[in-house]
């Protein structure tokens, strides 16, 4: 039969992909493309048509059950209808960076796959039913690019879609050669324009977007942003877009630095590949989101927890990370002193009742309730958490995360846990009056609870409960021990340099001493990065609730009262305890009047 087609497509110099005798389609029927492409005669087709029509399915579908048509053939004649380009996925070089544009979930929703990148704002997607409007439609959207769809056939894309399950794909790949498939061969082999650079803080070398080399894509710079985040010990990381860039700074020692800058061009790439590790949804940029990102650095297990926010110049992102080893502290680890370890060690070690970690965020209290998690976690014991969320994982210990949307709040699952007979419950943060009420009758009732709450000393957790609304009386009876902290900055090893510190210079910080000390101060070398310090210490006020105590409370004496009972009893206050760290050399002066105050 004669035709005005080729009876093969012609191939594009082996990348993959195959051009269509004509773009724009061909007008015609699938099945006598199908025919003139020479994959099946006239005769087997018709016999296809006959079945299709008495059991109700397409003929190209009879034709690919018998194993008469391949899916490889079904789909270049797909390509050839409509006139696009066909892509063999087995030998095209598929772009890291165009693939995850798109969640795998909408890849196999759609059977669509973005491959590589044409010009500034255009996407090419392999498709299985170029047909698809609803698909190129919700692509477009998602990824902020128009839409060039070219064919594939499924079992290509579905191999690819494995691939991209694979949290490593893409890790040290480059993009194809040939990123553009276009009708103008000038255009198609004419180099890229230069891309903006990232400032690389460590070595000072930029770091170039869509130029081939080892830092060629955005997967490549968010993995080494991650990477040099763990490395330099930092527990947050914030992307924060700006009118003209992206700023990255880092949390190290609980101080913002600034790492790096990304340039606005590049900005809607970082975003969408930071959403995409967490599993969020790209296409949702108007309301916060929340995600979890699992994976390894320098065969180091490390969990990042994901925080994204719309702001004036697009979404910014933080980063937490978690890291799997830290979780595993012991308590001499922490920095408290004999006397308040000695306190805090005998309040957890009974079979019943409250011990409440207070701070504000970032203060590690959760570090602290894990190392008694730790210490406490044996096979007599059942320990049940509820968490928000559950930041690191404990073997043996049965933890249960909040699900605010599906009714699950800290009051409910304590509720429920009380049924399911634990020894020993840690609550994750008490907010509300009814955690509370729970929390505390469940220390009365012959439970050990472990706990956090929001005040700034420990003397103030005592009337904090009060005026939440439980009484005082189950207060006093149900606490034990309330432990205050906050995280002050080690001074580092290397470069510390010994002073003197005036008692003008004390007194100035809030200390009433009459003589000078003896002590340590910041200097900066390459270890610290500049900063003088390096590393964390805790600083503790560990107060034991007395029988006095106890009258205090009932009587619903303040804080103030209380606090001065407590220091009567041997309670080492937040800004002693961190002066005594000064004394010990661990800290300076300074930094205890930053993150204890001054009074």
């Amino acid at each position: 039969m004669s035709s005005t087609f080729e009876t093969t497509p012609r191939p594009r110099r082996g990348n993959g992909i195959t051009t269509p005798t004509r773009r724009g389609g061909s007008g015609r029927v699938l099945t006598d493309v199908i025919v003139d492409l020479g994959f099946v005669d006239r005769g087997t087709m018709d016999l296809a048509i006959e079945r299709g029509n008495s059991n109700g399915s397409a003929p190209e579908r009879v034709l690919v059950i018998d194993g008469t048509l391949s899916d490889e053939q079904l789909s270049r004649s797909v390509a050839e209808r409509f006139g696009l380009d066909h892509i063999d996925l087995a030998l095209y070089r598929v772009d890291p960076d165009a693939a995850k544009l798109v969640t795998p979930a909408a890849v196999r929703r759609y059977q669509a796959v973005p491959v590589s990148f044409t010009g500034d704002r255009t996407l090419i997607v392999a498709m299985v039913d170029p047909a698809n409007v609803l698909a190129i439609d919700d692509i477009a959207v998602m990824t902020g690019y128009e839409v060039r769809p070219a064919v594939s056939s499924l079992a290509d894309v579905e191999r690819l879609l494995k691939r991209l399950e694979d949290p490593n794909f893409g890790d040290g790949a480059v993009a194809p050669e040939e990123l553009e498939i276009s009708d103008d061969p000038a255009a198609a082999s004419a180099p890229a324009a230069p891309a903006a650079p990232l400032y690389d803080f460590r070595e000072n070398q930029p770091i170039n977007f869509g130029a081939a080399g080892e830092d060629s894509s955005v997967i490549q710079l968010v993995h080494r942003v991650i990477a040099e985040a763990v490395d330099r010990g930092a527990s947050d990381i914030h992307f924060e877009p700006q009118e003209e860039e992206m700023r990255v700074r880092y949390r190290i020692d609980g101080v913002l630095q600034e790492a790096a800058t990304v340039p606005v061009s590049a900005i809607p790439a970082v975003v969408s590949r930071v959403k995409i590790l967490a599993d969020l949804d790209i296409a949702e940029r108007r309301i916060p989101q929340d995600g979890r990102i699992s994976m390894e650095v320098g065969d180091k297990p490390i969990d990042l927890r994901v925080a994204t926010l719309p702001s004036q110049y697009g979404e910014k992102c933080v980063m937490r990370i978690l890291d799997q080893s830290k979780v595993m502290i012991q308590l001499e680890q922490l920095g408290m002193l004999p006397q308040a370890l000695e306190r805090f060690t005998k309040a957890f070690s009974q079979s019943h009742g409250a011990v409440l970690v207070t701070g504000p965020t970032g203060s590690g209290k959760s570090t602290s309730l894990y190392g008694a998690l730790n210490q406490l976690n044996t096979i007599e014991k059942h320990i049940i958490t509820i968490e928000d969320p559950v930041e690191y994982q404990l073997t043996g210990i049965t933890q249960v995360q909040v699900n605010n949307k599906a009714g699950l709040t800290f009051a409910s699952g304590l509720r429920s846990m009380m049924r399911a007979d634990p020894d020993i419950i840690m609550v994750g943060e008490i907010r509300d009056r009814e955690t509370a009420q729970i929390a505390i009758e469940a220390a009365l009732t012959g439970h050990l609870v472990l706990s956090t709450l929001h005040t700034n000393d420990a003397p103030g957790a005592v009337s904090r409960l009060i005026e939440m609304g439980v009484e005082p009386f189950l207060v006093g009876s149900a606490v034990d021990c309330v432990v205050a902290q906050r995280l002050a900055r080690l001074l580092c090893e290397e470069c510390k340099r010994r002073t003197t510190i005036t008692s003008e210079v004390m007194r100035a910080n809030g200390f009433n001493v009459g003589l000078d000390l003896e002590a340590y101060e910041p200097v900066g070398c390459a270890r610290c990065g500049g900063s003088g310090y390096k590393g964390r210490i805790g600083l503790y006020e560990v107060m034991w609730v007395s029988d006095t105590i106890r009258s205090l409370a009932v009587a619903r004496e303040p804080a103030e009262t209380i606090a001065h009972a407590a220091v009567h009893e041997g309670m080492m206050r937040l800004r002693e305890d961190g002066l005594e760290k000064v004394r010990r050399g661990l800290t300076s002066i300074a930094e205890i009047a930053r993150v204890a105050g001054t009074r």
